[in-house]
Parts: C-alpha cells; sequence; structure tokens
C-alpha cells in the first residue's frame, strides 16, 4: 500500500505542475508534442483524435515533462513558425513557464483549506501550553501562558518558525526570548534533556505549544493561504541556512526519504496524506522557482534577461547552461538518495 500511496503523491503533485505547462501551452497556441508523467520508458501512451500531443505514462514516478515545439535549439520544420513556441509573445512564453509552480501553489491551498475544513485550522501562535516539571525549563521564569518571541535572539512569528530554528540549534542550549501575560519580556537560557529511544537520540526542552484552532469556511481559507506562504518562508530560511552551512545536505530527502514520509502519513489517515501532497507541492512549487539552470526558474530568468536587453538570449549558450545545470542536479539527487538509503538502513 505504501507503493501505492508513494505513486499517487508523486503522481498527483508531477500531474499538477506539468498540467500548468500544458493549459498555457495550449492556450498560447504553442505545439505540444508529449505530456508525460514519470520518467524513464514508456508502460502506456495514447493519442487523441484530432489532438496532436500524446499523452504518456512512464515507468519511474519521479518527475513529468510538457515536450514543446521551439522549445530547445533544434527548429522543428515540420511545425508552422506560428506554433512554435520561440515565436509566441514574451508574456505568453513566461506564463507557459512558470504556469507548473502556479498550479502547485493552487492546489496547495486548496488543500490545505479541506484538511483546516475537516479538523480546524490552528492558531499557530507561539504560546506555551504546558510545561513539564522534570525537564530544565521548569527551573526557569518560563510558565505556561507565555509567549515565544526570540529563539537566540531570532524573531520567531509562528510555530512553523519556531520548530526550525529548534531544529537548526540540533541539541544546544537555547535562548528563549517569551513575553509573560503581563506584557514583561525576558530571555531564559534552556538546555534540552537528550532522549534515547529505540537507539535513536532526540532533544526535547520540556514544554508544548499552544494547539488551539479555529473551525469554519473563513477561517480555513485564511489558514490555506497564510500556511503556505508561512512554508515558502520557511523553505527560503532553509535555502539561506544551506548556504552558510548552518544545515547540511543531510537534511534534505529525495524519493526514498519521501517514500518513508508517505508510509507514516498513510499510518494516520487520508487527511494526513492529503496535507503532505500539499506540502509537496510547495516544495516542487518553491525549488522550481529559484533561478538555477534546469528549473522553470532558470527558464524564467532567461527571458527575464530578454525583456531587460530587448533580445533573446542566444539558444545555444542557454541550452548549454540548462544541460549542466540538469547534470549537476541529477548527481545532486544520487548524493541526496544515497543519504536517504543510509538513514534507512541505520
Amino acid at each position: 500500500m505504501t507503493i501505492i500511496y508513494f505513486i499517487l503523491v508523486l503522481g498527483i503533485t508531477v500531474f499538477i505542475h506539468e498540467l500548468g505547462h500544458f493549459i498555457f501551452a495550449k492556450r498560447a497556441g504553442i505545439y505540444v508534442y508529449e505530456f508525460s508523467i514519470g520518467m524513464g520508458p514508456r508502460i502506456f501512451k495514447k493519442k487523441r483524435k484530432g489532438d496532436e500531443t500524446e499523452y504518456s505514462v512512464r515507468m519511474f514516478p519521479i518527475g513529468g515533462f510538457v515536450s514543446m515545439a521551439g522549445e530547445d535549439i533544434e527548429i522543428d520544420k515540420n511545425i508552422p513558425e506560428e506554433k512554435q513556441m520561440y515565436s509566441k509573445p514574451w508574456l505568453s512564453r513566461f506564463l507557459t513557464i512558470i504556469a507548473g509552480v502556479l498550479f502547485n501553489f493552487l492546489l496547495a491551498i486548496v488543500l490545505l483549506f479541506i484538511v483546516a475544513l475537516n479538523v480546524g485550522a490552528p492558531k499557530n501562535k507561539n504560546y506555551i501550553d504546558q510545561v513539564e516539571k522534570n525537564y530544565p525549563i521548569a527551573k526557569t521564569g518560563i510558565k505556561a501562558g507565555d509567549k515565544i518571541t526570540k529563539i537566540n535572539g531570532k524573531k520567531v512569528s509562528n510555530q512553523d518558525m519556531l520548530l526550525l530554528e529548534l531544529t537548526i540549534v540540533n541539541g544546544k542550549t537555547v535562548d528563549f526570548t517569551v513575553e509573560n501575560q503581563k506584557g514583561e519580556t525576558n530571555t531564559y537560557s534552556v538546555k534540552p534533556k537528550k532522549i534515547v529511544k529505540d537507539d535513536k537520540v532526540s532533544y526535547k526542552y520540556g514544554f508544548a505549544l499552544s494547539n488551539k484552532i479555529d473551525r469554519g469556511i473563513i477561517p480555513s481559507i485564511k489558514y490555506a493561504f497564510v500556511k503556505t506562504g508561512t512554508l515558502i518562508v520557511q523553505m527560503l530560511k532553509i535555502i539561506s541556512y544551506l548556504i552558510t552551512g548552518k544545515l547540511s545536505l543531510n537534511s534534505l530527502s529525495g524519493p526514498v526519504g519521501i517514500y518513508n514520509v508517505v508510509g507514516e502519513s498513510a499510518k494516520a489517515g487520508i487527511l494526513s496524506l492529503i496535507f503532505l501532497i500539499a506540502y509537496l507541492c510547495i516544495n516542487v512549487g518553491f525549488i522550481n522557482l529559484i533561478p538555477l539552470p534546469a528549473f522553470d526558474g532558470g527558464r524564467a530568468f532567461f527571458l527575464i534577461i530578454e525583456k531587460i536587453r530587448g533580445k533573446r538570449v542566444n539558444p545555444k549558450i542557454e541550452n548549454t547552461v540548462h544541460y549542466i545545470g540538469f547534470i549537476l542536479l541529477m548527481l545532486l539527487m544520487v548524493l541526496i538518495t544515497y543519504n536517504d538509503i543510509i538513514k534507512l538502513i541505520k
């Protein structure tokens, strides 16, 4: 069942992304050779009457693509020039490139709305609900009802940012800046307690955050948009921490790591899987926005350069850059997958 859920989760995430590219390409009048879900050898293909596009499913559910005429260097002389991508207005090309990202974000918002409508919309506030007596934190002045405003001097506006900062410090002593119910602000140093369970080491600071929720359509809509924005900001921070070395590549997960997470989410129920799809959609959308070669953001970046220069970047140079970027991306995926397998074995 985990394999089925894994294919379903990745399939939906990839499908909605490629569907965005596909719809905008068709609307722009671009000739689309193939709409594919998955990579590698084809296991299914179909062509509808009166439609030039071949629809296919490939063996490995780790990606997909929309193959369009005039996207690469070589010009297909069998396709009319007006149906080639390069001949289309700048805005049509730009929207076709970023449509996958937009569709990922839109699906994430819809799915998060569904989850909140069913289980309630978490307020996501940094209020402490409980302080455990057998932890060092109980000996400080921190009490239930206090609001955590900073971690090691860095502002944390919600629980997502708070938990990210605690993950970064990885078991070290932390300076918590809290605001009590009287409005007074104080800073306390708290050392976590080391927990060893089933040969796995974790660190606990000994407090629980408020889990209050709001119910209804309006709170659910608000939660869906705010949560999406919060996760995007969180990913920006993660990228900055990877660059500065505060996070290592071991913190990232590839298909093997996602497979493991899918299995755990499936045990928690269908709503947990829906939340996971939303989370992956935001991840895929955000990563594709990064202006690096081989990503949608990289292609959009070249279009922005074209707009500024007033003429198209040499297609050979652009394609070479994307090709090198793709090779580096594949090498990174191999490294991340290797780390995933090592973590799974341990």
